[in-house]
């Protein structure tokens, strides 16, 4: 990306979050018997999965504690937006809301930047938490052992494909690829023989934020090495690492995919709602072969969504990402998630737990897991057949949880991410040589962790 283009992208970040401020004046301690939740709204008008749900939340919660209310604070926006409108808000207490929706590898970030109060008090206090399994319960936890916000589901992620593109093609229904090869080979026979349909998409990029990273990025690199140690963050000397023989054989296969115009044209993979128009529009309408995403997906394709389309589960297949060259475990996954958290400026954070409780009770958590395409946190829900029984797809995506991987999500994890995306999007334009964007990275390493660096 240029010097000038990303200035702009700055500047209208900033003027976006300071319209959010404007917004939000009047404070959040304005009512006592109000609590302001704050969450992320999809670009995506017709998809009201989330406003649904929370405005479902809002009508019980009222029913059950009579003079109490709820105000929702929709923030719509593409990730990396959302992230900078809602840092400036959790800043002030004329602008923190009582209750926001936090991105788990975002968390430790905003709690050493002392925006997010720990829950401990209220954890303790409250038999559900230990329903809750305990990797969800580490990914909303501090280095200072506190947790700080309570896990609203998780995810993995895999391969979807086209079956009518796969069958024109000529390649098998039952597609499950052993090697990076095998993904790119597909590709390059969807290419010959169904034109007009984009092979594979893997998002790239700064634009796409996070979905580069995780979605992209490291669904390659974690399927390199042996599989039993951490390519981004060496726990033993708590050191970052430099990009290695994985990093560049994971730049070099998006660098495939762009040079090889495997992918989708470059300005639309480094469109920012690009992901929208995948979900949306690409893979229903059978333009897109081969899609690196997540487990949450079918959120837009349920009743009511804008996007129905209940045939998906015939249309569509799922494989898991195989790891680079079949090594074991021969498959290889990300699991993130979300979490609702309480600013530390939050003016009735009594309030806004009690509104937590009521949105994790099993029956309202079951409810969101099915209708947002999550994966339980619940070990009482997940246990529930009916949850296993309520959507195709989930008994395929929990599976992958046996060989899943968690973010490093220490502070520094967020600016490790833009440089991730940025060697990503140097390849991506050929702008730079993978050894290129690789040097890159490693600059970007340093400073964004204090020359906190080591090299395996």
């Amino acid at each position: 990306m240029r010097p000038t283009v990303r200035f702009t992208a700055l500047f209208t970040l900033t003027a976006l979050a300071s319209t959010t401020l404007a917004a939000c004046g009047s404070g959040s301690g304005s009512d006592p018997d109000t609590v302001k939740v704050s969450f992320k709204q999809s670009t995506d008008n017709s998809i009201k999965v989330m406003d649904t749900y929370l405005g479902d939340i809002k009508e019980q919660f009222e029913k059950a504690n009579p003079g109490k209310k709820v105000e929702l604070v929709p923030i719509k926006a593409p990730d990396s937006e959302y992230y900078t409108k809602l840092q400036q808000m959790l800043r002030s207490p004329k602008t923190a809301p009582d209750l926001v929706y936090e991105d788990t590898f975002l968390i430790n970030s905003d709690i050493t930047s002392g925006y997010l109060k720990s829950l401990d008090d209220y954890l303790a206090k409250w038999g559900d938490w230990d329903r809750f399994i305990g990797t969800a319960k580490a990914a909303a936890k501090g280095e200072d052992g506190r947790t700080y916000g309570v896990p609203d589901g998780t995810d993995t992620r895999g391969l979807w494909f086209g079956k009518d593109v796969f069958a024109k093609a000529g390649l098998p229904a039952d597609w499950q690829p052993k090697t990076w090869d095998d993904v790119l080979d597909a590709a390059r026979t969807i290419k010959e023989k169904v034109p007009g349909v984009v092979p594979l998409n893997v998002y790239t990029g700064k634009p796409a934020g996070e979905a580069a990273t995780m979605q992209g990025f490291e669904m390659l690199l974690y399927g390199t090495g042996d599989g039993t140690t951490d390519p981004l963050y060496d726990k033993g000397s708590r050191k970052w690492i430099a990009a290695g023989q994985g990093f560049e054989d994971s730049l070099r296969f998006v660098e495939t995919v762009y040079k090889e115009k495997l992918g989708p044209e470059v300005s639309d993979a480094l469109d920012p709602n690009f992901g929208t128009k995948v979900r949306g529009e690409l893979l229903p309408q059978g333009k897109l072969g081969i899609a690196l995403d997540g487990s949450w997906l079918p959120q837009d394709w349920l009743e009511g969504s804008g996007h129905e389309w209940p045939e998906w589960s015939q249309e569509l297949g799922l494989a898991a990402m195989p790891t680079q060259n079949g090594q074991a475990p021969g498959r290889v996954s990300m699991s993130g998630g979300w979490t609702w958290a309480i600013p530390a400026k939050a003016a009735n954070p009594d309030l806004a737990f009690e509104f937590i409780k009521t949105m994790q009770t099993k029956a309202n958590a079951q409810k969101w897991y099915v209708a947002n395409s999550g994966i339980a946190v619940r070990e009482d829900v997940a246990e529930d057949p009916a949850y296993v029984d309520a959507q195709p797809g989930i008994e395929f995506f929990t599976d992958l949880v046996a060989d899943t991987h968690y973010r490093p999500a220490y502070p520094a994890y967020p600016k490790v991410s833009v440089a991730i995306q940025e060697a990503m999007e140097g390849v991506t334009t050929g702008d730079k040589s993978v050894e290129e964007a690789a040097r890159g990275y490693d600059e970007a390493l340093k400073e964004a962790t204090d020359n906190q660096v080591v090299r395996k």
